[in-house]
């Protein structure tokens, strides 16, 4: 997976993930905004939509090709593990921190391997998968920011969601803007006070 790497002073490590179309750049400077400290590791995603980087495939908007997503989250587990040894990070320190289709993606991270974070900051995630029998997240600390005038996370999905990592032992905060799909500055600054209530 193509990645970029800013090293930090403190020992956490922002995991950055990109909504549709973007790149590894895309939230390094939400990532430094969230904690300035920390080390941060932005990933691109693997597949392409239209000549856009995406986590994984899609049958149609809001439908998710779930065989790929199931897939696709391995591979990003993998990748973690793996950059941790390379990069010489405490794998035990990994925060992710995603937009739209990289919220979707480490909410599927969670879904699958509860403990593969230590923690997640999700703008306007989905519902990553239904009917899985979820992994003990006891411990672990997630930030869901959402849109009140959201037309793919609505309410209802985005309570749903919460409603599951709740179940499964998580700590959960949301926070409602007044917007829509779009992640806001104060959505930041909420995500930000979050973190480092739960992190610092």
């Amino acid at each position: 997976m193509k990645y970029i790497y800013e090293k930090g002073t403190s020992d956490n490590v922002l995991l950055l993930l990109h909504g549709t179309g973007g790149n590894e750049h895309d939230l390094l400077s939400l990532g430094r905004f969230i904690d300035p400290d920390a080390h941060l590791l932005g990933v691109r995603g693997s597949v392409l939509e239209h000549g856009m980087p995406r986590f994984f495939k899609r049958l149609s908007e809001g439908v998710f090709d779930e065989e790929d997503l199931v897939e696709r989250t391995k591979e990003l587990k993998d990748f973690i593990d793996e950059a941790a040894e390379t990069l010489e990070f405490n794998r035990n320190n990994v925060i992710a921190a995603g937009y739209s289709n990289g919220a979707n993606i480490t909410a599927s991270l969670l879904f699958h391997f509860g403990g593969a974070v230590k923690g997640a900051i999700l703008h306007h995630p989905m519902v990553p998968i239904r009917g899985l029998e979820l992994p003990d997240m006891k411990g672990l600390s997630v930030f869901i920011g959402a849109g009140k005038h959201d037309p793919l996370c609505t309410r209802a999905e985005t309570e749903e969601l919460q409603q599951y990592l709740n179940e499964a032992g998580a700590s959960t905060a949301v926070y409602w803007q007044e917007g829509g799909h779009q992640l806001t500055q104060q959505e930041a600054e909420q995500a930000r006070m979050w973190y480092q209530d739960a992190f610092l």
